[in-house]
């Protein structure tokens, strides 16, 4: 199973403005870094959550189907829409699966892909046979992100903002503030 970004979030869930208002910065001299921090900050908590935090555009590639007539669980949540699912042959020859051939539960804690009708067509490859073009995210828009997964982003910013030194090997690292894992704890899946 291999995982692709296709296509990134087209915002970010929080502006340089906010991040620069919230360390009490004034002037632009260092807005490419901050924008930096924020980049880093969404992938460490999209990471951290398995979540996409604004919609973007993902490439699932499998070897096969899962057993029987098991569903495909995606590793990222929640799934906002399948665009494709392409099956190819063993000359690799692409063919579309029809939509009406697979179910999305893109808002379960385990977001799955689930067999309808005939089951999965069997791919001829035996390995990348199968790709599952879909996208990702909470929503489109910043203010579509949770206020405590944003303020957790604020909180990573300033934290890689003040401690931006190379570390040697060997020497101790900054711990992340516990604020950002009490804040994000609530979106943590749980698993059984």
């Amino acid at each position: 199973m291999a995982l692709a970004l296709t296509s990134g979030p087209a915002v970010e869930p929080v502006t340089v403005s906010e991040a620069k208002a919230h360390l009490r910065l004034d002037g632009s001299a260092e807005d490419i870094l901050i924008a930096s921090l924020i980049v880093t900050s969404r992938l460490h908590v999209e990471a951290a959550l398995g979540l996409a935090l604004i919609t973007q555009g993902w490439r699932l590639t499998l070897d096969r189907w899962p057993e029987g007539r098991d569903p495909v669980r995606f590793p990222l949540r929640p799934i906002a829409s399948v665009t494709s699912v392409t099956v190819y042959d063993a000359g690799g020859a692409p063919t579309l699966v029809p939509s009406d051939q697979y179910l999305l539960d893109g808002h379960a804690l385990s977001p799955r892909l689930i067999p309808h009708g005939t089951g999965w067509p069997r791919p001829g490859r035996a390995a990348t046979g199968i790709e599952i073009e879909f996208e990702a995210g909470i929503g489109e828009a910043a203010e579509d992100v949770p206020a405590p997964i944003r303020h957790a982003i604020l909180l990573l910013v300033a934290h890689w903002y003040e401690h931006r030194d190379p570390l040697e090997i060997g020497q101790a690292a900054s711990a992340i503030p516990a604020a950002v894992s009490d804040l994000l704890k609530p979106y943590r899946e749980v698993r059984m």
